[in-house]
């Protein structure tokens, strides 16, 4: 039953007692607030350096705009054994809201088909590589998304808000007319972990979520909500995996304040922006140190998905 018995342990005793998707959201700095690229070009060099240090393959989800507007780093990031997967075509919202963002609704359902196909192109013409993982920005899916993805060819989505819909909550295969729910779909679903555990105090449960606890409060606060989660699942008898959603912009100091744009001004809440650079990349360091050390296994999107019964 693939509702109760999702993932399968590795056929290697390897003593790990989860597994670690490290998900990476190649985008615009500061997520939709600039149009600027700095992120990408500096911090992602600086995530490949750390990544290499502890031999942690990850997963770089590329929006077809990013992907154009830094082709070397693409090519960067390909060529030093990551897996290329795609975040939509300009990060645009592609799934259902799950909580209020004023002017920014989602597009429409007819046109998901046309910009995941075009964003898929543009990522394997710039990459080289066919992409088969994908998150949509915000972590916005719906059901229309997933079916357009098999379409295409993916095998693994790595878009469920678990803070929001808290369950399923091991990887699964959806089903086509609900991607929620488990189902019989080939595509597989991977839920970004939170902490089910404590009592929510946001009407959209935003507060189990785990982003950007890491570099807001450090790497041990993070951990903290990943064993709780870690033993909520297991006391289910079914194998915990972590996965993260970060971004490049984090691991580059951001603008602080008002951000100008001629016909307005924006200002991201502090915590969007806060200890981004340096301070980000100390506590990723030691967030690799502790899930190694508690036994964690750090695998792809794409390899995950192919674990699946």
């Amino acid at each position: 039953m693939q509702g109760k018995k999702a993932h399968r342990k590795p056929s290697i005793n390897d003593g790990t007692t989860f597994d670690v998707v490290y998900g990476f959201d190649m985008e615009t700095d500061v997520g939709s607030f600039t149009p600027y690229y700095e992120g990408v070009k500096h911090g992602t060099p600086e995530l490949l350096k750390l990544l290499k240090k502890h031999g942690i393959q990850a997963t770089f989800f590329w929006t077809g705009h990013a992907a154009e507007n830094n082709p070397k780093t693409v090519r960067l990031v390909r060529d030093a054994g990551h897996e290329t997967g795609c975040h939509g075509l300009q990060h645009e919202t592609l799934g259902d809201p799950i909580f209020p963002l004023p002017n920014n609704y989602p597009i429409l359902p007819s046109e998901v088909e046309g910009r995941l196909r075009e964003a898929t192109r543009i990522v394997k013409k710039i990459s080289g590589v066919h992409p088969t993982s994908f998150r949509c920005p915000r972590l916005w899916g719906s059901t229309k998304v997933v079916n357009v993805l098999e379409s295409l060819g993916y095998l693994a989505d790595a878009t469920f808000p678990l803070y929001f819909f808290r369950k399923p909550f091991t990887p699964y295969h959806p089903s086509s007319k609900d991607w929620t729910k488990p189902g019989k779909m080939k595509i597989v679903e991977i839920p970004n972990f939170c902490d089910l555990s404590m009592k929510s105090n946001d009407p959209f449960q935003r507060d189990r979520d785990q982003w950007p606890l890491f570099r807001t409060k450090g790497a041990d606060a993070l951990m903290e909500k990943a064993e709780s989660f870690i033993a909520y699942v297991e006391a289910r008898k079914q194998r915990p995996v972590l996965c993260f959603y970060m971004h490049p912009w984090e691991f580059h100091p951001m603008p602080q304040g008002a951000l100008d744009f001629g016909e307005s001004s924006v200002r991201p809440l502090p915590f969007i922006v806060k200890n981004c650079g340096p301070k980000a990349l100390k506590q990723l360091d030691r967030l690799c140190d502790l899930l190694k050390k508690r036994g964690g296994r750090f695998v792809t999107a794409k390899q995950l998905a192919a674990e699946q019964k």
